[in-house]
């Protein structure tokens, strides 16, 4: 399948994302991603560089005739997000990605691509790499960790680069320019509880929702997908206020930065309930599919009798708080900003909930363009929270980007886009958690852009890259290149 890929044009770009796609690389699990990145820049005879965290640092001297010009950064990660389908048999840890061509699209075999930021990994090797391709000095800066805290670029000490020219290359929509970004904070509850046995006359049901299209919790956001905590949620609440329904464990989501396709709860309810039980959740599956049918037209909700009764559940009172602040706590978009036409501000992912053995753990990605309003809505979690007994956690917070209309490189990129393409680039901000910000507070003169490729359903197992968007932003990057300003006296 790969080497279908690899046939694709321009060849120097897919055949450096097959042979990155081949290294397994999960957040948190970089150790031979960074160790092939390594191996890469040495072979090529370039100063290759490891620092205290794990960024991978190449630089190559410009091409001749561009030593006057500025020193660029080309900037991606390392790291994918690892979702598959549930009836798909894949070991992230140990195999590559298994790649296909369907029609303009290039997808993976039921699982995510890594195309993010995996094609921009490439095109940065490309350049490495090539002979013929005229460029300034370049500090290629591969970063880890991005997916699940940003700590690459939260790691990378100032001093480390001389350039003054950032390109980051991890949006994925070709006809955007971004010139900022969100920012983003973690918010983990945890609390424990103690189990009791399970009612005599009761009789187990497992409740499935799955189906749902999942996604980017900040590029898709606004879209109105469906989050499959929650609407396991709707379905316990009302299972348990009308029928006594009693939780024995939920396993809701998996990645704070995708929002969530599928939950699967354990539960109770008494024998005496249970036609009445089932029929009222058809309806309220119903309604649910019935508000969803635009967006999630694949939601499926299945009920189904256990094959055994779970011995313990989680008592009555400990389940009120749980529903309850669970229907409280805000998902979805919270704000849109009021500076930027179409710009989700600031918005909450409920990612993860994990309930069972007497504990219980609900995790959040709260993200906003606006510092002080991500923390008011990492507060108002917070209070629902702690109203049922969690404690609440807030980690891995990082800034937002905050946009440069005045930007020199900017200037370069929208002209070469509207020559190209006859039409202006859309220059934007995006609600998605880039590096620039944090890579800024280190390197706060340094001039930065994001661009990419078209790539949808980032972070889902429906994850796709455009194949003649590619060569469209091949043909960009490499007419910026030759463009980049010259040296200030």
């Amino acid at each position: 399948m790969s080497q279908e890929v690899r046939n694709l044009e321009p060849k120097a770009l897919w055949n450096k994302f097959a042979d990155l796609n081949a290294v397994p690389r999960p957040s948190k699990k970089e150790e031979r991603v960074i160790a092939f990145m390594m191996d890469f820049g040495k072979k090529l005879g370039f100063e290759t560089i490891k620092d205290q965290v794990g960024n991978v640092i190449i630089k190559k001297p410009a091409t001749p005739g561009m030593e006057n010009r500025k020193t660029i950064v080309m900037q991606s990660h390392l790291d994918m997000v690892h979702q598959k389908n549930n009836d798909t048999v894949f070991d992230f840890d140990t195999q590559g990605i298994e790649m296909y061509v369907d029609g303009d699209w290039v997808r993976a075999k039921g699982t995510t691509l890594g195309a993010d930021n995996g094609l921009g990994v490439a095109t940065i090797m490309a350049i490495l790499e090539s002979t013929n391709i005229p460029h300034p000095a370049i500090e290629a800066l591969f970063t880890i960790d991005e997916e699940t805290g940003m700590t690459g670029a939260m790691g990378l000490q100032g001093g480390m680069l001389e350039g003054e020219i950032l390109l980051n290359l991890d949006t994925e929509e070709d006809d955007e320019i971004d010139i900022g970004c969100a920012g983003g904070v973690d918010v983990t509850a945890v609390a424990e509880y103690d189990e009791e046995d399970t009612p005599e006359g009761s009789v187990g049901y497992t409740i499935t929702v799955k189906g749902l299209q999942g996604g980017h919790s900040g590029m898709d956001i606004h879209k109105g997908l469906g989050n499959a905590n929650k609407i396991m949620n709707r379905l316990l609440f009302d299972g348990f206020d009308n029928f006594g329904l009693q939780i024995a464990s939920i396993k809701g989501g998996s990645l704070r930065n995708a929002i969530p396709r599928e939950s699967v709860a354990q539960v109770i309810i008494a024998n005496v309930y249970d036609e009445a039980f089932v029929f009222d959740m058809q309806d309220i599956i119903n309604e649910i599919k019935t508000e969803l049918k635009t967006t999630e037209p694949n939601l499926q909700i299945v009920i189904e009798k256990s094959e055994t009764t779970p011995a313990k559940v989680m008592p009555p009172m400990a389940q009120y708080y749980l529903v309850r602040a669970l229907y409280t706590a805000h998902n979805g978009v919270y704000r849109m900003s009021a500076d930027f036409d179409n710009l989700v501000e600031t918005s909450n992912n409920i990612a993860k909930v994990i309930v069972g053995d007497g504990k219980l753990n609900i995790q959040c990605l709260t993200r906003s363009s606006v510092e002080t309003a991500k923390f008011d809505l990492a507060n108002a979690l917070r209070s629902a929270f702690e109203l049922m007994g969690c404690e609440v956690d807030f980690s891995g917070s990082y800034p937002g980007w905050t946009p440069n209309a005045n930007s020199e490189i900017l200037d370069v990129l929208t002209t070469i886009y509207e020559k190209q393409n006859g039409s202006k680039a859309h220059v934007v901000a995006c609600h998605a958690g880039l590096e620039c910000g944090i890579l800024g507070t280190n390197y706060p003169d340094m001039d930065m852009i994001s661009f990419g490729p078209t790539i949808h359903g980032a972070h889902s197992p429906d994850e796709r890259a455009s194949i003649s968007s590619a060569q469209k932003y091949w043909k960009f990057v490499l007419e910026i290149l030759e463009n980049i300003p010259v040296k200030s006296n």
